[in-house]
């Protein structure tokens, strides 16, 4: 009965998302332009969950490149308010949209000259009528059996956030080197500043073929290191070429049988490579430009000296250092 009680959680909170999805629109749209041209801050205000709810989408949007403070309404009314200027933008939270705490205040917000955007369960709420944007997050039904702990609005609350954090990455061109600029001390900041040989794959951990040899080798080269791809080389270890899980679907499509192909029929010819002492940021942007997992390591005269996978700059599992 346990696993079914939360398996049941689960999915309302998984429907109150989808409801969420399905009632997205222009408002949602205004928003992001709205947050996107600010010269202020993103002041975001709410009460008990849905001001927890608002720290974290602060610090989401601080750790992305978007300015914001978190506001408590009642500390707002005792001076506080002074951080708020009209070249701010206002988030304001609340599933009933009926928080005093919160409507006392929009009367102060609005003398201030800031737009507010309100996050409301209910849109024809005090707080709803209010907002110059208003986003519907309601849900159709809380997962608390008694339905009064806020459990699927919260969630609600929360995906709309990231929602709007994640749109202004894409419509900032955020980056991965900036993503490491805010966050120096995290795990993730330091793999990126680190040079890739600290975190490529290499020796026996490096999956290689050479020039002329079947594709029945180079699968069972992919196959043995399980990184999605093997590198081809010429004579002295000189990259070639470099046969992934995608050049194998790809030729597939139009040969049937694949073992016996040789790997340079497969491969692809100038892969986009780094040196080791390129930093593991710049390996993670070109990922990310190119749509990729791996990058060869290579000396100035294109020496296989390593592989690099995605997984090695994030951390998946282990952080390894040379392979080990």
């Amino acid at each position: 009965m346990i696993l079914e009680y939360a398996k049941e959680v689960l999915q309302i909170e998984a429907e109150g998302i989808l409801g969420v999805v399905d009632r997205l629109d222009g408002q949602f749209v205004k928003m992001v332009e709205l947050v996107h041209a600010c010269t202020g801050r993103v002041i975001i205000t709410g009460v008990g969950k849905s001001g927890i709810v608002a720290r974290k989408i602060v610090a989401t949007l601080n750790s992305t490149g978007t300015r914001s403070l978190f506001l408590h309404p009642v500390e707002a009314m005792h001076g506080d308010l002074g951080i708020v200027s009209a070249e701010d933008v206002v988030i304001a939270l609340s599933n009933s949209g009926e928080t005093d705490e919160l409507n006392m205040l929009v009367p102060s917000l609005k003398a201030i000259g800031c737009p507010l955007i309100a996050f409301t369960g209910r849109v024809d709420s005090t707080l709803g009528r209010q907002g110059d944007i208003v986003i519907d997050v309601g849900v159709d039904r809380e997962a608390c059996p008694l339905g009064l702990a806020p459990t699927a609005s919260t969630t609600a609350l929360l995906a709309v956030g990231d929602a709007l954090a994640v749109t202004l990455i894409r419509k900032g061109n955020f980056r991965a080197r900036d993503f490491k600029q805010f966050h120096p001390a995290g795990s993730l900041g330091q793999r990126l500043s680190l040079k890739v040989r600290e975190i490529m794959l290499t020796g026996k951990n490096v999956p290689i073929v050479s020039e002329g040899q079947s594709m029945r080798h180079a699968i069972k080269e992919i196959n043995r290191l399980q990184i999605g791809a093997t590198l081809v080389v010429k004579k002295g270890d000189i990259l070639f070429g470099i046969v992934t899980d995608g050049d194998i679907r790809r030729h597939i499509m139009e040969h049937e049988n694949i073992y016996e192909s040789a790997v340079e029929d497969v491969m692809t010819r100038h892969p986009k490579t780094l040196g080791p002492d390129s930093l593991a940021s710049q390996a993670l942007s070109i990922m990310e430009k190119k749509q990729i997992t791996v990058l060869p390591i290579v000396n100035p005269i294109r020496k296989v000296r390593g592989i690099l996978h995605l997984h090695d700059i994030l951390g998946k599992g282990a952080f390894r250092f040379n392979g080990s």
